[in-house]
């Protein structure tokens, strides 16, 4: 299994076009201005929360030793919120039960990119699965506002549309920079010489009895 292939279903150079696409779609749609505001809110909070959590750690070493934790997981947090919901955008048109199985599918690569990031060790399970909840969570919540209300019924050249642009971006394959610039954010907004790392969240803090009286 290629690790690397799927965990970029997870990166931001894929996921926020992504986002803008689910917006300029619901936009475009009829009678669906409230459902606009309502992704552009629960999506913001998602990435607002993820950025919070890193910044924290990188530039105040506010994580969790014991869990291992140094902030969500921004692939795992990203994919759980947009995929199912892109994916159930794109089969307004044809039954329920195919819309519902595309949100199935939507979350189910979802986990797989979390698990993808377990795989090549850039994150703590803590990290992946609090992702993937907070992910899960903002989904979730804009499915179950849209019970009821009919689906936006998207053309078959719309559709192709918007696909086009994430199809072009996977088989770039180029990752953002994200965690290189929250890193210069950290460092430009906190006390911190230079960015907390997970080596520095599970170092051993010295006791004063082990420091020798000349060092003191």
């Amino acid at each position: 299994m290629n690790w690397h292939f799927l965990t970029f279903f997870g990166d931001s150079t894929l996921l926020l076009p992504s986002a803008a696409i689910v917006f300029i779609l619901l936009l475009l749609s009829p009678a669906s201005s409230k459902r606009t505001w309502q992704w552009v809110m629960l999506f913001g909070t998602v990435g607002g929360v993820v950025c919070i959590s890193k910044l924290a750690f990188m530039g105040w070493g506010i994580g969790s030793r014991e869990f291992d934790f140094t902030g969500f997981s921004g692939h795992s947090a990203l994919s759980a919120s947009i995929w199912p919901v892109m994916l159930w955008l794109l089969t307004g048109r044809f039954p329920t039960t195919v819309r519902r199985l595309a949100i199935i599918v939507g979350y189910l690569l979802a986990f797989a990119v979390g698990y993808s990031r377990l795989m090549i060790h850039v994150h703590s399970t803590s990290e992946v699965v609090t992702g993937l909840a907070l992910g899960v969570i903002v989904s979730a919540t804009f499915l179950f506002l849209q019970r009821g209300v009919e689906p936006p019924r998207l053309s078959l050249r719309r559709s192709v549309a918007a696909l086009a642009l994430p199809l072009l971006l996977v088989n770039s394959g180029k990752a953002a920079p994200t965690q290189g610039l929250l890193e210069q954010i950290a460092v430009t907004i906190s006390p911190a010489s230079k960015p907390f790392t997970r080596a520095d969240l599970h170092r051993k803090p010295v006791s004063p009895a082990s420091v020798s009286p000349d060092a003191r």
